[in-house]
């Protein structure tokens, strides 16, 4: 039976980076406040005039070209999964598509906030199931400092700036890939995690600029209930489907959300400690771009045949978690 595989993974994070020290320096917080409550010491920021998303995308798809050997023109697809586009239109996936020259490929944006790139990879899993395209890449890149306001201490220590590129195709081979997932939508979250002004509701103006509508909004204490919650029940939801059980499984890959959230998820599903990735102290929340750049980061203790349970959260509500099983 045809099936998806992830066959490569690049990342990519800027060089600058914004420590609590510095980020004690802009708002009022500290080390020890941030770390208490999220488990973040630093992230990195993209602090390059005219660059958006689309440059960090680009270069974590040129570092998956080089790495697959695949050729540029060989790509069939390329799905982008981001809350932070450089523009309304035309599609960050078409920008990044120009800028690593996929001249063959057609491309779209998605927005799944969070929970993006285990909804980006269904799709490119839904198309080599068919057997419409080939090779496909999901790039994943996020310039969360663009939507941050760094005078509020509730939001701006959480997030992050990065990308990554995964190379997925076909296989013939049993019992390896993308194997099962379970996504959910529930618009009552809205009101709970949003961008409030900069879209059709309520276009941008100069009262929306001066009142902060239009950064990051997020309600922290709702965000946390309904993330510990939907993503427990939905890994738990996936492993049931598959006759897992804990010790079936290799490693949870979370969302790199909260490291307060990541732990109640793990405790409460009864995943030990050694079987959670996690690397947000040093990155932060990069929202689509965070599992991913997780995968990356751990690749040299991931083994083929591995049983992955990757998990997300998000705004929307949206959430979900997959079963894959690792084949590089």
């Amino acid at each position: 039976m045809l099936n998806a595989r992830i066959s490569g993974i690049a990342s990519y994070l800027p060089d600058d980076i914004l420590d609590n020290e510095m980020l004690s320096k802009m708002v009022d917080t500290n080390d020890e406040w941030i770390m208490s409550r999220v488990g973040i010491k630093q992230r990195h920021i993209l602090n390059m005039d005219g660059e958006g998303s689309s440059y960090m995308g680009i270069r974590a798809v040129d570092r998956l070209l080089a790495s697959t050997g695949v050729s540029a023109d060989d790509i069939d697809l390329i799905i982008c999964a981001t809350s932070n586009p450089d523009y309304r239109f035309p599609s960050t996936a078409s920008v990044i598509a120009y800028g690593s020259k996929l001249v063959n490929a057609y491309g779209y944006d998605i927005q799944a906030a969070c929970a993006g790139f285990i909804v980006a990879l269904q799709d490119a899993t839904a198309y080599v199931r068919s057997g419409m395209y080939k090779k496909i890449i999901v790039v994943c890149t996020e310039k969360m400092s663009s939507m941050v306001n760094y005078s509020d201490r509730a939001t701006c220590p959480l997030f992050g700036d990065g990308a990554a590129a995964v190379m997925v195709e076909p296989t013939y081979k049993e019992g390896v890939g993308v194997i099962d997932a379970v996504l959910h939508v529930d618009g009552v979250g809205r009101d709970h995690l949003l961008m409030k002004a900069g879209g059709s509701v309520k276009p941008t103006t100069h009262e929306t600029v001066d009142s902060g509508d239009n950064y990051l909004y997020q309600e922290g204490r709702q965000v946390y209930k309904h993330a510990v919650t939907d993503m427990l029940t939905s890994s738990l939801e996936v492993m049931k489907r598959n006759n897992l059980t804990v010790d079936d499984i290799s490693y949870l890959i979370p969302h790199q959300a909260n490291l307060r959230i990541i732990e109640a998820v793990a405790d409460r599903a009864g995943v030990p400690a050694d079987k959670v990735l996690v690397n947000i102290e040093h990155t932060g929340n990069t929202s689509a771009a965070s599992i991913p750049i997780c995968l990356d980061e751990y690749r040299d203790k991931l083994k083929k045949g591995d049983k992955l349970i990757l998990t997300a959260f998000g705004a929307g509500f949206t959430w979900g978690a997959m079963y894959l099983v690792w084949d590089i």
